[in-house]
């Protein structure tokens, strides 16, 4: 696994070009979303979303779901070597119960392309991929978050704070740097890592991360846990109780 040698790097310093922002957004309230433009989307469950190309992405849609209603989405990013159904996993059991919407595409190599130096095809999908979700069903724009688990989480936290202005919430389990990239907005930020994790670990990364953020401005809500890289399924049922609870 690849790791920055300080926990928030600039994107000068690691190599990062080109553009950092999304362009997807959703309509705008009280304008209908254009199904039309999202042929091959089904409703309700898990279902897998073409992409085109090589790229896919999965989609759990909750049975609680209704188009009259705005619903909460979270774009959910696996850890290296991982998957999108791996992606699912911190949230995909309450996802009724929340009512939530999850979006959940996979890194086109071993990992995410910020974290091999630079954003690229990767945000790319993306984009695409919330370009066809906003299109088809209706989402909640003051509950819109992404989150991610370990260098899912770097990249939740480096790509959601370069888009405040898109995603009003950040979730990150055990990430191991941020990109300082261009700043919009003022998203809300769950933190969470493990005192004994041995894969990042705690003191050169989230404990390094938080104070920074918070210096920035942001914030942040954060649990430490006695445990290893992973993610406590109390420490998901929380960061789903404060997405739901803060606005």
């Amino acid at each position: 696994m690849w790791l920055a040698s300080t926990a928030v790097v600039s994107c000068t310093a690691l190599g990062v070009a080109g553009d950092d922002h999304l362009r997807a957004r959703p309509p705008v309230p009280g304008t209908e979303p254009a199904a039309a433009a999202a042929p091959g989307i089904s409703e309700p469950g898990l279902q897998p979303l073409d992409l085109g190309g090589n790229r896919s992405a999965l989609l759990y849609v909750p049975s609680t779901y209704r188009s009259d209603h705005p619903a909460p989405l979270v774009v959910m990013l696996h850890g290296a070597g991982g998957d999108p159904q791996g992606g699912l996993d911190p949230f995909v059991r309450l996802a009724d119960d929340k009512g939530l919407i999850l979006l959940a595409p996979a890194s086109g190599g071993p990992t995410w392309d910020v974290v091999m130096g630079r954003y690229g095809p990767d945000m790319r999908s993306i984009d695409h991929a919330l370009e066809r979700i906003f299109a088809r069903y209706r989402v909640d724009s003051s509950r819109l978050a992404i989150e991610g688990f370990s260098d899912g989480a770097s990249y939740a936290l480096s790509l959601g704070l370069s888009n405040g202005d898109l995603f009003t919430h950040v979730i990150a389990f055990s990430p191991g740097f941020r990109v300082s990239g261009t700043r919009r907005g003022a998203p809300r930020v769950f933190i969470s890592h493990g005192r004994q994790d041995p894969v990042l670990p705690i003191a050169s990364t989230s404990r390094r991360i938080v104070p920074k953020l918070e210096e920035d401005g942001y914030d942040v809500t954060y649990r430490e846990f006695d445990g290893p890289h992973s993610v406590p399924p109390s420490l998901a049922e929380e960061a789903l109780a404060w997405l739901v609870s803060t606005g």
